[in-house]
């Protein structure tokens, strides 16, 4: 396992209470960890804690409540136990490609808040906030403000013309011929070589920041300069980070000229994760991209259902979530 926090990994977490003592209250999100990988194991709860256990049988404790969100690689198997203390405690669970560079499904996220998806969703439908979260992702983006005075279409289309300008750059730099950014839509695909390594490198980043914007409790669908489709945030969150991470990374493959390149971008893409921790990175950006002036984000509301240890009586008909 290796983790994205700085708790010590031997560190465990006792989920019952002993007689005369206090019940158990779950640790507030900013307070914890970040993430947690497992890969090649069995996830399971025994005698009342969360664990992975290997290939060689051997227990390795996971502190699940201190930890934000979990990524299962591939080879990681999980029982409906751990799963069910997962969602208790609060910790979001992904199915994810190696590295972190596909997401392939996504338990309860967020701790199953609604103050974050409403905070998000207003900033989306109010013009001006909306255009303050704009003009945040270019800041953020290119290392100065956005000029004065512009919409959020004129501020699309000079991210457009400066996005052209750095493709060419970090091209030449790997010397890699380029002529424009080329690929299919619908599959990604692409026809000639440099199109075909940054479709890969763009989709494996995507699933890194779908886990980051899940884990932080906002909704992918909901984005402000990409806006219709079910991953226009992920795309948003994204664009910040591309040039910095994966775009330098596929061109470089693309100069080698590999047998498989799809693959070895990947494979580079998973070190660039890893090596820059960039899930650890992508938590907080989310956070500062959907924080603007006028509207905070929401602080915890008194009437919300908290995630907790102890199982409350049900007050919904069968079927209906407590």
């Amino acid at each position: 396992m290796t983790s994205g926090g700085d708790a010590r990994a031997d560190e465990t977490v006792a989920f019952t209470e002993g007689p005369g003592l206090e019940p158990a209250r779950p640790i507030a999100i900013k307070d914890r960890m970040s993430f947690a990988t497992v890969r090649r194991c069995r996830l399971d709860v025994l005698d009342g804690a969360f664990v992975a256990v290997g290939e060689d049988e051997v227990r390795r404790q996971i502190p699940v409540g201190n930890i934000t969100t979990i990524l299962l690689e591939p080879g990681t198997r999980i029982t409906h136990e751990a799963v069910k203390l997962a969602a208790r405690t609060g910790t979001l669970l992904i199915w994810s490609g190696e590295g972190g560079v596909r997401l392939y499904a996504a338990g309860q996220p967020g701790g199953g808040r609604s103050d974050r998806l409403l905070h998000q969703a207003r900033l989306a439908l109010d013009d001006n906030l909306r255009l303050k979260v704009v003009r945040k992702m270019y800041s953020l983006r290119f290392g100065e403000d956005p000029p004065a005075r512009r919409s959020v279409d004129q501020l699309r289309g000079l991210e457009a013309a400066r996005v052209k300008r750095l493709y060419q750059t970090l091209a030449n730099e790997a010397g890699v011929k380029w002529t424009r950014r080329s690929y299919d839509p619908q599959t990604g695909k692409a026809g000639d070589l440099p199109n075909l390594c940054l479709s890969a490198a763009t989709a494996s980043l995507y699933g890194l920041c779908e886990a980051a914007i899940l884990a932080a409790g906002y909704a992918p669908a909901i984005g402000f300069l990409h806006t219709g489709k079910a991953r226009s945030f992920v795309f948003d969150v994204a664009d910040i980070v591309k040039f910095d991470t994966v775009v330098p990374a596929a061109f470089k493959v693309a100069a080698r000229k590999p047998a498989n390149p799809e693959r070895e971008t990947r494979i580079a893409c998973r070190d660039i994760f890893r090596d820059q921790r960039l899930l650890k990175r992508l938590v907080p950006l989310v956070e500062d991209v959907l924080t603007v002036e006028g509207a905070p984000p929401p602080p915890a509301q008194p009437e919300a259902q908290p995630v907790a240890f102890d199982e409350p009586e049900n007050e919904g008909d069968a079927g209906h979530r407590g």
